[in-house]
């Protein structure tokens, strides 16, 4: 039973019993009775009773189970072949097949032994023992094959049977063996198929694209090898087919046997199998591969997105840091400039977003699976770069508007400080006339039409317009601005006031007026007799008149006061511009590359100690100057005290070859132009470097005009002495410009005490050494000779001037004879000429005239050589 359940549950095949086959005991030659039974035939077999009856068991039941269900409901024809065998032969057989045949019997032939004993043995047997076989078909015994020929056609039997049916055991078990392989390989394939089908269907798709692009190959190579499969089991079932329709093929009478057939209808429902399992697995495998792809593109865009998107966000977030709306035009420019690198630095990411929305749209087009996760982001993509590219237009439009304003703030700061220069400029001397006074008025009329130039006739229109981006610091310092406009404004109107009377009454000549006869002639004052213009210069300077002459006097003192502390802050802060607008921008990394090499750590030669010299004025003069405006008698004060402080001019100008030259070599580069741009200077660095040598002589001739307002009046002496320390600071600054242009010099300058005076003159020398010719051409042929007086040493210099690259010439003074001061004498007249005088040395052996352009330059001259040899004597004792 067991064995039975055993087989029911995997059905026979040829290779499990293969060896029992061979033995060719029982066959199924493919031949049919005539209503189409399977014939089975028991050929003569020597040991056929000592099969073991499971072998016996297997062969016969497979062999009935080859036939299809149809064929087998019929009955099998069993065909037992025992001519050459005795009756227990034949007996055995029966009852053995009688016992374990497992199909449905129809009939059962038997050819009986063919020797005369055995055949009765045989007929008498039969009849004693049907009824033991348990058979309930008939059994028909036959004596010959012409016998069963009159049941089965010969067609349908074996050769061995007189038939022409054509059988080869061995290859029917190949046929079969083969066959059963190719089920066994169709069935392995669609299990394959259904198993693969089954993992990609509970495959859980990856969350990274590194995971997906993994298991996408995986599956394609999986894929790939089953196709090879399903390719190599088609075609192993084509070559079966061949192998079985081979006899027709090969002759064109040959038919193939009923179980040929039914063998090429099983290859053929085998293969039309594996055909409808590939279309099934094809299509299902397209679904597959098309949603992995699908999912690999998802996180592809996904991890674009994440990326594209952090960039953005940063992006943001440093667009958002911009706040500042600058509080300078250099700022807002820079602004500006960080604003464009902003954008600039946007542009990739931005066209990334655009073009990962568009693929994403793509995606959706395209019936993406996962069309509910790609919108939205889709979606904010779009969001931010929209809202990236409107808060970039929004601080373009908020810097373009503050950069406006302050244009504008800064031109009417120069306008209010060219203004402020212009009225300290008017020289008060020369408005004292009509004429002075008519060009004084035409050129601040002149001026206040430029206010319209720069929209600046209504001061408060233009702050105004801007006052909704105005951050609380900007809008304080409009407000300066626009109060500066204003009091500037009315600074002229209450100059043109003043310029406009005293026009008036310059029309009526001025009559001296004689005193009184009561009046003390020696009492009269000069001031006295020319009221009127004293009176104009009070009412010039914008203040009432006072009454006393003296009191007009020091309205003088104040407007010139007034001139020299405006300057002084517009020299400041001309100086700060220079040192910040050029001098710190040397040290911008920014700018560095537009140095030029020449220039590279050179700035002190270039700009020598001006920071020194802005400092000073800056934190210290201008200060003191400006607690003068109540006490005009304190500025003489100012400048003796800062005597010493000034001689830091000196030290500039004997710079300013050195920086001029410089500037020559590299004045046109790229970073001058830069720096001037920004600062919007109308003129080049070179002018304002001159800005030093021209503050110092202003001085002089600010105290010049003070002393001319204060004659004989208290703080004359020190007006006089103030300006006589500021010549003497200018002389100073001016030999030592001449004494750093020597050349040829051998020994240190420095050594030779102070330089007291120098100067060009003719000079012929009368030396008792050398020949007489050359001693009287020298006396009639002067030369031409720069001398320097020290403390120690009188220097014979010959002056040259050189032309520098189209530039203005340039004096050096070269070398040439040096007397010691301890060794000369000096004979201040000289017969014939009263510009000459002798220096002589040692004892007359050599004698230097010298002609000086005029007698004061050359009793100047005298005069201190006499004091450098007085105090040498002096010193001696």
């Amino acid at each position: 039973t067991d064995e039975i359940m055993q087989q029911e549950i995997r059905p026979l095949v040829a290779v499990d019993i293969i060896e029992q086959l061979h033995r060719q005991f029982a066959i199924l030659s493919g031949g049919r009775g005539k209503d189409g039974a399977p014939i089975i035939t028991f050929p003569e077999f020597a040991g056929f009773s000592e099969i073991p009856d499971d072998d016996f068991l297997n062969v016969v039941t497979y062999l009935t189970s080859i036939p299809s269900l149809e064929a087998a409901s019929i009955g099998f024809i069993i065909i037992i072949d025992r001519r050459r065998d005795k009756w227990s032969a034949v007996k055995a057989s029966l009852t053995r097949i009688a016992g374990a045949f497992p199909g449905n019997l129809q009939l059962v032939f038997v050819l009986r032994p063919s020797r005369f004993i055995q055949r009765a043995i045989a007929d008498i047997g039969i009849k004693l023992y049907r009824d033991d076989f348990k058979m309930k078909v008939p059994i028909i015994m036959l004596n010959s094959v012409s016998d069963l020929h009159g049941y089965i056609d010969k067609s349908q039997l074996t050769r061995e049977l007189g038939g022409t049916l054509e059988y080869g055991h061995s290859q029917w078990i190949h046929h079969r063996t083969a066959i059963e392989n190719f089920a066994m390989t169709v069935k392995t394939t669609a299990q394959m198929l259904q198993t693969f089908g089954t993992d990609l269907a509970e495959t859980e798709l990856p969350n990274d694209v590194q995971c997906t692009e993994e298991l996408l190959s995986s599956h394609t190579d999986h894929h790939s090898k089953l196709k090879d499969e399903l390719k190599l089991a088609v075609k192993q079932g084509a070559t079966l087919l061949t192998c079985i329709r081979e006899p027709v093929t090969r002759s064109a009478n040959s038919k193939l046997s009923p179980d040929e057939l039914e063998n090429v209808a099983t290859v053929e429902r085998l293969l039309a199998q594996l055909d409808e399992t590939e279309k099934a697995f094809d299509q299902f495998w397209t679904k597959h591969h098309l949603k992995l792809e699908q999912c690999l593109q998802l996180r592809h865009f996904e991890h674009d997105f994440r990326e594209v998107k952090l960039t953005l966000d940063n992006l943001m977030e440093t667009q958002a840091g911009f706040a500042d709306i600058g509080d300078s035009v250099t700022r807002v420019e820079n602004l500006l400039k960080e604003q464009k690198h902003l954008e600039e630095k946007g542009q990739e990411p931005l066209e990334k977003a655009q073009s990962l929305a568009l693929h994403g749209e793509q995606l959706i087009q395209n019936n993406h699976y996962a069309v509910d996760s790609i919108r939205p982001k889709c979606v904010e993509l779009r969001r931010i770069c929209d809202d990236f590219t409107n808060e970039t237009k929004k601080k373009y439009d908020i810097l373009g508007k503050s950069l406006e304003l302050h244009k504008q703030l800064d031109k009417a700061s120069q306008w209010c400080e060219a203004g402020i220069y212009l009225l300290a400029s008017q020289a008060v001397d020369k408005c004292q006339s009509q004429e002075g006074a008519e060009t004084a008025l035409v050129e601040i009329e002149k001026f206040l039409e430029t206010a319209k130039e720069h929209q600046l006739s209504n001061p408060k229109e233009f702050y105004n317009q801007f006052d909704m981006i105005l951050t609380p610091e900007i809008k304080a310092n409009a407000q300066r601005i626009v109060q500066k406009l204003e009091d500037v404004q009315e600074m002229f109107d209450k100059r043109q006031v003043s310029l406009k009377k005293l026009a008036a009454k310059q029309t009526r000549p001025v009559q001296p007026v004689a005193p009184h006869p009561e009046s003390s002639p020696k009492r009269a004052s000069p001031k006295i007799t020319r009221p009127a213009a004293v009176e104009n210069l009070g009412q010039f300077c914008g203040a009432p008149g006072r009454g006393p002459a003296v009191q007009n006097g020091n309205h003088a003192l104040v407007h010139i006061i007034n001139e020299l502390i405006e300057t002084e802050r517009v020299y400041v802060e001309e100086l700060q511009s220079i040192i910040e607008g050029y001098a710190s921008e040397m040290d911008n990394p920014n700018l560095v590359h537009l140095i030029p090499s020449a220039l590279q750590n050179k700035k002190e030669i270039l700009f020598g100690n001006l920071p020194e010299i802005y400092y000073f004025h800056n934190r210290i003069f201008l200060k003191e100057i400006e607690n003068c405006i109540e006490n005009p008698e304190l500025l003489a004060r100012c400048f003796l005290k800062r005597k010493e402080d000034l001689q830091i001019y000196e030290k500039y100008c004997q710079n300013k070859p050195r920086s001029e030259a410089l500037w020559r070599q590299c004045g046109d580069s790229i970073f001058f132009q830069e720096c001037q741009r920004k600062l919007d200077h109308k003129l080049s660095l070179d002018a304002y470097l001159l800005k030093p040598v021209q503050r110092i002589t202003k001085y002089q001739l600010l105290l010049k005009e003070m002393l001319k307002c204060s004659k004989n009046s208290e703080g004359t002496a020190e007006l006089e002495e103030a300006l006589a320390t500021v010549l003497d600071i200018i002389k100073s600054v001016n030999d030592s410009m001449h004494q750093i242009a020597i050349t040829g010099y051998e020994g240190d300058v420095s050594e030779l005490g102070k330089l007291l005076m120098q100067g060009s003159f003719n000079v012929w020398t009368d030396h008792k050494k050398g020949h007489n010719k050359v001693k009287d051409l020298a006396r009639f042929k002067p030369m031409q000779r720069h001398l320097f007086l020290y403390t120690k040493m009188l220097l014979f210099c010959k002056k040259r001037e050189e032309n520098t690259d189209g530039h203005e010439k340039t004096a050096s003074y070269s070398f040439k004879n040096s007397l010691k001061m301890s060794t000369v004498g000096i004979t201040e007249n000289v017969k014939g000429d009263n510009k000459k005088f002798e220096i002589w040395y040692n004892g007359r052996e050599e004698v230097y005239i010298i002609q000086a352009s005029s007698v004061e330059l050359k009793n100047t001259w005298i005069s201190e050589i006499r004091k450098v040899l007085t105090g040498q004597l002096e010193a001696c004792r």
